[in-house]
């Protein structure tokens, strides 16, 4: 009856070796502490007062992972600073530029188009609208 192949005792042991190489390489690529950061919020997320973000200025919101622009006619644009090729939140804002601190992605905060790789997927638009004086972004669909 024939069966399959018995591996050697230098492939075991090299497999043995490698597996918790491959967990810490896999734990690197995660994006916080329980591996999970919302894409989006869940809720409408008060940014502040509607004042903070000058016509033609960006501002990164880091604890609720957004970042607002506003355009010189006054409209406002948000995105999600997830990247969208990890799942890391992005705490770094250069001018219009979002960087991602874990494999170097690079976006424009006023588009959330991607401007360096590894990632290839846009940012994640929130609407955002002004309410009561106050920037609300909201998870949108």
């Amino acid at each position: 009856m024939p069966g399959r192949p018995v591996p050697s005792r230098r492939t075991v042991l090299r497999s043995a070796a490698l597996t918790p190489v491959a967990g810490i390489g896999l734990a690197a690529c995660s994006p916080g502490d329980d591996g999970a950061v919302p894409a989006r919020p869940t809720a409408p997320v008060d940014l502040g007062k509607d004042g903070e973000v000058a016509k033609g200025a960006t501002k990164l919101y880091r604890d609720q992972n957004v970042v607002v622009s506003r355009a010189e006619d006054g409209s406002l644009k948000a995105f999600s600073t997830v990247c969208t090729h990890a799942g890391c939140p992005i705490k770094k804002l250069e001018g219009t530029k979002l960087v991602c601190p874990c494999h170097g992605s690079e976006f424009d905060a006023r588009t959330g188009e991607v401007l360096h790789a590894p990632a290839d997927a846009p940012l994640i638009q929130l609407p955002v609208e002004v309410k009561q004086g106050r920037i609300v972004a909201s998870p949108g669909t």
